[in-house]
């Protein structure tokens, strides 16, 4: 291995570099301004695509010699674009909303596991078992519900004294569950861990 050209670097590519990177940060900083904040946001899959997009365009195109930065700042305005116009039909057509949104699931909810969810979802009880040390649950009694988002986070509500605001939970497939006292009979098969 030629350890010298490995390590060697050029004034001509540390000029186009610097200046790559200044341009595509003020490109951004305009983008964003313009379309704003939620295209950076991780609301959606495809929010997560967008900024997966950006990310591979500008490795590209500040390390490649045969990219231009304006056609790096092309692509990226196409991502921005089409990000803001998919965001307006997801606003305006319910339908299409469904077909680009992932729904939101419920995992386990009174503190019972939905086992039909978790192996759609393609998760076992160790997966949610994290989820619950890491929000400091220490009984499953705790639990309220556990649902994964559309985004695979998964949110983790607490039981309270509180009654549920059911407004909040509309949108969540099989929302019914939550309002059963014993969600374990609706599934009696159980996955292997």
């Amino acid at each position: 291995m030629d350890w010298q050209a490995w390590f060697s670097i050029e004034w001509q590519q540390v000029l186009g570099i610097f200046l790559s990177v200044i341009g595509f940060y003020f490109c951004l900083i305009l983008f964003t301004r313009i379309s704003g904040l939620r295209s950076f946001s991780k609301l959606s899959s495809y929010d997560l695509a967008m900024t997966v997009g950006i990310g591979s365009i500008l490795a590209s195109t500040v390390l490649s010699k045969s990219t231009s930065l304006l056609q790096g700042i092309l692509a990226i305005g196409m991502l921005f674009l089409l990000q803001s116009i998919v965001s307006i039909i997801r606003r305006k057509a319910k339908p299409i909303k469904a077909l680009i949104d992932n729904q939101p699931i419920i995992l386990m909810a009174h503190g019972e596991y939905f086992w039909d969810n978790l192996k759609e979802a393609k998760l076992s009880t160790n997966d949610i078992k994290q989820v619950l040390r890491q929000n400091g649950i220490k009984s499953k009694s705790e639990v309220f519900a556990v649902v994964m988002e559309t985004t695979a986070d998964m949110s983790v509500i607490k039981n309270s004294d509180v009654p549920p605001d059911w407004s909040l939970f509309d949108d969540i497939r099989d929302n019914e569950l939550l309002l059963q006292s014993q969600p374990s009979t609706i599934s009696p098969n159980r996955p292997i861990d």
